[in-house]
């Protein structure tokens, strides 16, 4: 397993933020939130999410992972 380096803190100790950006990362890559289905010919049936929505959810997703790793 990849190991994640610590900040140039001296402490060793990651801040709140990055532990919750990290998740972030791995829930939306292992869900495949926000992602756009693969382009097929023809019609089919839901539109392309809009940049703004897929902003929106991953900033949603961040704020979640922040408040749970904050304990809230």
């Amino acid at each position: 397993m990849e190991q994640i380096p610590a900040p140039f803190s001296g402490t060793g100790a990651r801040r709140n933020e990055d532990i919750a950006l990290d998740l972030m990362k791995f829930i939306a890559s292992t869900t495949g939130v926000g992602k756009v289905g693969i382009a097929t010919a023809g019609f089919s049936g839901t539109p392309a999410p809009k940049p703004e929505d897929y902003a929106t959810t991953l900033l949603d997703l961040y704020t979640r992972c922040l408040k749970t790793v904050q304990g809230k």
